[in-house]
């Protein structure tokens, strides 16, 4: 009976996808052994003694939490994981897992020593994540079947598994899903020498000659990020392959991103948009969070968390308790575009 029901509720809802039966595209940029992953040196010594002591147990990896801004190499580091396993890997979403059977459609799939991703982990509902306790420490899913005084709890064994979640907002993930992990690493932003070779290897792939500046021109308009350093990388090689050329250089790089609407810094509209609103408001004081994301049409979550932690790492803005301010060289950066 709970058999037939995690099938019949996987067939309906599919809240997972694996890895190894799709997303295997020739030009997937995605590294694909420890060996091939640029960056975040500190992170993968940790997760290679991991997994190394996994394979020397015979037994499946600790849970894992990465956390950091997007596109900083969660999801490539999880794939390596079970790529160095020998395992399967499943990958689903916070926001996808709306109830218990969700979860245990996919526990129940798994063999043993899989590895389950779960991407942007703080969004679990309050009953999914409640599921995941027992799951993570005891492989085992408790269960209520039916409603009301014929209600009946139900156990479930599961294959032991490795747990790998990931979040842009730490502090929004519960306390004891958090102390459940093994390892909670942080994921950093890039300096433009690591992007610089990402960006060098990539362009092989993809089958495009970018030279020295070309490839600094997309790094330094990257945000520290390689999955926007892919994005751009891609556009560029659209447009080089559209235009005839053989060889990507910074000018062609610098045209790629007009078209694009990036500065040569990286900034998009709504970066420059927050700037001119701070400029132009900078006489009445600072502006609050909220009216900041009114203004430029844009949700407090995606304000807060993409747009405002790179203009004040390029020390353009600043935080107060009254609210956001523009630093006297955001000042002059702003008198610039006028």
């Amino acid at each position: 009976m709970i058999e037939e029901s995690i099938q019949t509720q996987e067939t309906k809802n599919k809240p997972f996808v694996d890895l190894n039966e799709s997303d295997k595209d020739s030009s997937d940029l995605r590294p694909i052994g420890f060996d091939d992953f640029i960056g975040q040196n500190k992170v993968l010594e940790q997760v290679k003694i991991m997994v190394d002591s996994a394979k020397h147990r015979d037994a499946h990896c600790d849970h894992l939490l990465f956390y950091g801004f997007p596109g900083l190499g969660k999801t490539s580091i999880s794939r390596i994981i079970s790529t160095e396993l020998g395992v399967n890997l499943h990958t689903t979403s916070g926001q996808a897992l709306t109830k218990p059977g969700d979860v245990a459609a996919i526990l129940s799939n798994m063999t043993e020593k899989d590895v389950l991703f779960i991407d942007e982990i703080h969004r679990l509902r309050p009953n999914v994540e409640e599921i995941l306790y027992t799951a993570m420490e005891d492989f085992v899913i408790d269960l209520v079947m039916g409603k009301g005084p014929s209600a009946k709890s139900m156990r479930l064994d599961i294959p032991k598994f490795t747990l790998v979640g990931a979040t842009t907002l730490l502090d929004k993930l519960s306390s004891p899903l958090r102390d459940r992990f093994g390892a909670v690493l942080k994921l950093n932003l890039y300096k433009n020498e690591n992007l610089c070779e990402i960006i060098a290897n990539n362009s092989e792939k993809l089958g495009l000659k970018v030279n020295k500046s070309g490839v600094k021109a997309i790094a330094d308009a990257s945000r520290g990020t390689p999955r926007i350093s892919n994005n751009i990388l891609k556009r560029v090689r659209d447009y080089a392959l559209v235009k005839g050329v053989d060889n990507v250089d910074a000018k062609l790089v610098l045209e790629v991103l007009e078209k694009l609407s990036i500065s040569p810094i990286g900034m998009d509209q709504t970066d420059l948009r927050i700037l001119n609103l701070l400029s132009e408001n900078a006489e009445r004081g600072a502006i609050g969070l909220k009216s900041i994301a009114a203004a430029v049409h844009e949700s407090v979550e995606t304000v807060e968390n993409l747009h405002e932690p790179y203009l004040i790492r390029l020390g353009l803005i600043q935080r107060t308790h009254r609210g956001r301010l523009l630093t006297p060289k955001g000042l002059k950066f702003a008198g610039s575009l006028e």
